[in-house]
């Protein structure tokens, strides 16, 4: 009898831990496994054996489950390790496979965005090669949605009804005054511009905020970016716009990083400060109240606004990995196909990592209007469906029952 481990990694989402629950409760349900483990902290805590049985924890009381799919964030803890190329140097990859031969481990499931499915890749390579009997399954995560190889990604919807809700209550705070105002909100995204879209859903019969919308796959102008907000200011006193932190300008240099900003270990730039930079701008030229709002973090984990359906796409993800394994797949990452937008229709597949792995899913920019202040319509039909519905969430002394996690705290 074989056992598998699971484990989490980069950011954190409202739902990740919905595809934690599928694969736990898939996994004590299968005939093939034994033991169900979790790593914490990512493939750092396989390298630490920093590892704890979820069989014990889950298996006597399955209701457990049921509340982990509403915990938000990452119930194993989370890393952001770049594995090193293993033609150079092997020493981690003895040691991770070291573990999973003593722990009998035949199937290993690592929950994640890029930079995890990057992981997968060199883990799947490595087994091939050395002819490990472990089968290796990326579950994707992420609340940018800029996996390639499955139609969305599980942490998006959520995230985008934050966004979208934040927006439109922002809206109501901003049009009490009777004065002319910007306010600029600062939405998740470097290369990607999936989630500041999504603010666009906040327009109804009587909001048209925001009123401009801009992502970081089309080139920024400073120029436009003003003459704009004259035009719009001479029909409206209250102007909200929604910018991704990763706008750039035609030379594609980011409006706002910081100068160490290729310091992390995968290279992705560090930003920050963008709506900050524009509100400086913006008060500069126009000389009207200017308000910047960075939704940081908050719009990562809000299980408070999260979407059902995501939750549900999220654990059919978990079940579909650990059947997928079990039936002799490796190398592969679990994905979502669309087969019907208008009503949402989608059915679980699964994807090559090599397919995946070191590539960004963009916008394209036919869904981005032609003065690069929009979106269209396909992009709204395209969001939309994915937030829909509210999950059902114990409430306790006023506030939100979630998993405990004592063991992470514990380490800090």
């Amino acid at each position: 009898m074989s056992n598998c481990l699971i484990a989490q990694s980069g950011g954190p989402t409202s739902v990740i831990n919905a595809s934690l629950s599928g694969v736990i409760d898939s996994a004590i349900e299968s005939p093939n496994i034994h033991t169900v483990y979790g790593a914490i902290n990512g493939i750092q805590g396989v390298l630490n054996h920093n590892i704890i049985n979820l069989t014990s924890i889950f298996a006597p009381s399955k209701s457990k489950l049921e509340v982990l799919k509403t915990t938000p964030s990452m119930f194993l803890g989370s890393c952001r390790y770049k594995l090193p190329d293993f033609t150079e140097d092997e020493t981690e990859y003895k040691l991770i496979f070291d573990i999973f031969e003593r722990k009998k481990i035949e199937y290993f499931f690592y929950i994640g965005g890029n930079d995890s499915m990057d992981t997968v890749l060199k883990l799947s390579k490595y087994a091939k090669i050395k002819n490990k009997n472990v089968r290796i399954i990326g579950i994707p995560k992420t609340i940018d949605n800029d996996l390639f190889g499955t139609d969305h990604t599980p942490g998006f919807g959520s995230a985008a009804k934050f966004v979208a809700t934040t927006m439109l209550e922002i809206s109501y705070d901003t049009y009490i005054y009777d004065i002319p105002s910007v306010t600029i909100v600062e939405i998740m995204g470097r290369n990607a511009g999936w989630l500041t879209a999504s603010a666009a859903l906040a327009r109804n019969e009587y909001n048209s905020s925001p009123d401009l919308i801009y992502l970081p796959e089309v080139p920024f102008s400073i120029y436009d970016f003003l003459n704009s907000l004259k035009r719009i200011q001479k029909t409206k006193k209250n102007i909200i716009v929604a910018v991704s932190e990763g706008i750039k300008d035609k030379d594609r240099n980011y409006i706002s990083a910081s100068e160490n900003s290729l310091d992390d270990s995968f290279g992705h730039a560090k930003l920050s400060g963008t709506g900050k930079t524009l509100e400086h701008i913006v008060s500069k030229s126009l000389g009207c109240k200017v308000r910047s709002i960075e939704l940081n973090v908050l719009q990562r984990s809000a299980m408070h606004s999260a979407s059902l359906q995501d939750i549900n796409e999220a654990c059919e993800v978990g079940n579909n990995a650990v059947e997928y394994a079990v039936a002799g797949y490796t190398g592969q990452m679990v994905s979502i196909i669309r087969t019907s937008n208008i009503p949402y229709k989608y059915q679980i597949d699964c994807v090559d990592i090599e397919k995946v792995a070191n590539k960004e899913k963009l916008i394209p920019t036919e869904w981005i209007s032609a003065d690069n202040g929009d979106i269209t319509k396909e992009l709204i039909e395209y969001i939309s469906p994915l937030t829909f519905g509210e999950p059902n969430i114990q409430y306790k002394n006023g506030l939100p029952v979630y998993l405990d996690i004592r063991h992470l705290i514990s380490n800090n």
